[in-house]
C-alpha cells in the first residue's frame, strides 16, 4: 500500500499541468493552506466529486480509562470530519458512480 504524499501530488501536478516544480509544489501548498484557513474559521470545504471536509464541536463528556476503570472527564474540542461523496464511494468500490450494489 502506498501514501500519496506531498511531493507526489506536487510531481503529478509538475507533470500534468506543465508548471515548474516550484510552481506546483507553490500551487498545492496554497490549496491546502486556503483549505486549513477555511477549516480553521469553522467554514465547510466542499469538493465536488470528491466529498466535504467540515469542523463539528464535541461537547464534554466522561470517559473511563479501560485500564484502570477510573472514569475521567474529556473536554470540550472540535474535530475534523470528513464525508465522502457518492461518486468518491463507488471509485473505491470499483463501481460506476450512481450503480447501486444489490446487498447494500
Amino acid at each position: 500500500m502506498n501514501t500519496v504524499t506531498r511531493a507526489h501530488l506536487a510531481e503529478h501536478i509538475y507533470t500534468q499541468v506543465g508548471l515548474s516544480r516550484n510552481e506546483s509544489a507553490d500551487l498545492l501548498e496554497s490549496v491546502l493552506e486556503r483549505l486549513a484557513v477555511a477549516l480553521q474559521a469553522g467554514d465547510s470545504v466542499k469538493i465536488s466529486g470528491f466529498g466535504t471536509f467540515s469542523v463539528r464541536q464535541k461537547g464534554r463528556r466522561i470517559g473511563r480509562n479501560p485500564k484502570t476503570g477510573v472514569e475521567v472527564p474529556i473536554l470540550p474540542r472540535s474535530v475534523l470530519v470528513f464525508r465522502p461523496s457518492q461518486v468518491l464511494k463507488a471509485r473505491v468500490n470499483g463501481q460506476e458512480p450512481g450503480i447501486e450494489d444489490d446487498a447494500g
